[in-house]
């Protein structure tokens, strides 16, 4: 017998020998004969998943209800992202988004985020009585789902039902204490923002929704009282425009003087610094003459006692000893000499004595 397909339900009906519809526990039996345990097994998977598993996306609590049971009603855990375990008809899993959310109060939705919700712009009555649109943009998010779904609701209702209603009461309350010219004072307006957060805040934590932030992102008057605005907000700039001049006038003169008394100063420090570089170098210049003269005296001392020294040295017996090394010197130039060495006319090179009184070196010589 040709081996039939048994996902083919035609094949399974001819086999059968039957012509109506095969309800799931046929096909379950038909399976079990041809030994399809594990496909048995996989579509026993795929039926639990279908019907007993719900995903909870990465950016949502999960907090279960029970219908039907001892414990009735929404359950305190929250459930992290996955898949979770759920009785279908007993147990439904409620979601709730955990990322920051954001809700834009505005005339301009073309403006907002396409994943923010929007809502009309706040209408704001000031002090003075005017009235301005504004713009807003809150920014908060779900701390605690189990207390949004057991106080407000499940789904979106924390938005419906939580955040838009209290918003635009909290902005009043603090943006409308603002008069028209202190809408564009943009240190008070922040701090009004600030109350309003707080504002929510006091009314929503207990609900277990947080406001991170209230930004006023615009605002604005009837065109007739937006021109008058714009037109003295013109002037009064124009009249802070010649105060801040008049001030940089004053000042740029101040400065003026400041760098002319610098320069004068500054010329006197130069002459005298001048006046006394040219003192330390007439005083360097007296200073080496006066040694420069101190050391010639010395010099010409010196050589006046050198000379007197020289001519006591030839009066004494010193004398006779450099007539006799002079001699020397002059009998070096000669090769022989003969002279009598006996008599009176004798020579002896020896006496020295006999020898000046000889060339009449000294006195009696000519004897």
């Amino acid at each position: 017998m040709e081996k039939k397909d048994i996902f083919d339900l035609e094949a399974l009906k001819e086999k059968a020998g039957i012509a109506r519809f095969f309800t799931k526990f046929d096909i379950f039996r038909v399976l079990w004969r041809k030994g399809g345990i594990t496909v048995l097994v996989l579509l026993g998977l795929v039926v639990i998943s279908s019907y007993f598993l719900i995903y909870v996306q990465p950016n949502e609590f999960g907090i279960k209800v029970v219908r039907i049971g001892l414990q009735k009603g929404v359950q305190k855990e929250v459930y992290s992202p996955g898949y979770q375990f759920v009785i279908p008809g007993f147990q439904e899993m409620i979601t709730i988004p955990w990322d920051i959310q954001v809700l834009e109060l505005t005339n301009f939705p073309g403006t907002a985020s396409s994943e923010a919700r929007a809502e009309r712009a706040a209408h704001i009555q000031t002090s003075d009585g005017f009235y301005v649109s504004v713009d807003v943009s809150i920014i908060y998010r779900v701390v605690d789902p189990y207390l949004v779904v057991t106080t407000i609701g499940p789904g979106r209702l924390f938005e419906d039902n939580g955040i838009i209603p209290k918003t635009e009461p909290a902005l009043k309350a603090t943006l409308g204490e603002l008069t028209t010219e202190e809408f564009f004072n943009s240190p008070l307006r922040v701090k009004k923002t600030e109350q309003a957060k707080n504002m929510l805040n006091a009314e929503l934590q207990s609900k277990g929704i947080q406001v991170e932030q209230v930004l006023v992102r615009y605002f604005k008057y009837s065109d007739e009282i937006q021109r008058n605005i714009e037109q003295k907000k013109l002037k009064d700039q124009l009249v802070f425009k010649n105060q801040a001049e008049g001030r940089a006038a004053r000042e740029e003169a101040v400065l003026k003087k400041i760098i002319q008394e610098g320069k004068a100063t500054v010329s006197v420090e130069l002459e005298g610094g001048n006046a006394y570089v040219t003192r330390r170098i007439a005083e360097r210049d007296r200073y080496v003459r006066t040694k420069k003269a101190e050391a010639n005296l010395l010099v010409k001392l010196a050589e006046a006692e050198r000379v007197r020294l020289k001519n006591e040295a030839l009066q004494g017996a010193g004398s006779e000893r450099m007539v006799g090394l002079k001699m020397a010197d002059v009998y070096k130039g000669l090769d022989i000499v003969v002279l009598p060495s006996d008599g009176t006319a004798g020579i002896n090179p020896l006496d020295l004595a006999r020898t000046l009184q000889l060339f009449e070196v000294r006195e009696g010589g000519s004897k």
